[in-house]
């Protein structure tokens, strides 16, 4: 009886340790972790946890970078290409856009990173 609660005892504290490796270890680009309040994302390439303004900065630097920069106005239709890149200013913070389809969307709604950017910063509110 002993000998079978020590092996139940083993095999729940290394499902455990394996819960907490994938947590730490992450499981997808773009995949977003809270804890204390605070937002990371697991960015694939430097196997690290990063905040999302440091993910969205990585993902367009290795792109080339932001093509539009950063600001309140969308710059003009005329001007923009397939997969142009913006970081949006609003009054409640600021949202990546890709220029995808013939007009601007939400980088996560294109790349389809964690649902969680759908709601970082200003996001929610691009479309308003």
């Amino acid at each position: 009886m002993a000998i079978a609660a020590l092996v139940l005892l083993t095999m729940l504290i290394s499902s455990t340790a394996q819960a907490t490796e994938t947590q730490v270890k992450g499981e997808h680009d773009g995949q977003v972790l809270v804890t204390n309040g605070q937002s990371k994302a697991w960015e694939a390439s430097s196997q690290q946890w990063i905040s999302l303004d440091s993910f969205w900065q990585n993902w367009a630097d290795s792109r080339g970078g932001i093509t539009w920069g950063r600001g309140k106005e969308y710059p003009a239709y005329e001007q923009v290409k397939e997969q142009d890149t913006l970081l949006i200013e609003l009054d409640n913070g600021t949202c990546m856009m890709e220029f995808w389809h013939s007009r601007w969307r939400r980088a996560n709604d294109v790349r389809r990173w964690d649902d969680a950017f759908n709601t970082y910063s200003a996001c929610n509110k691009v479309f308003d």
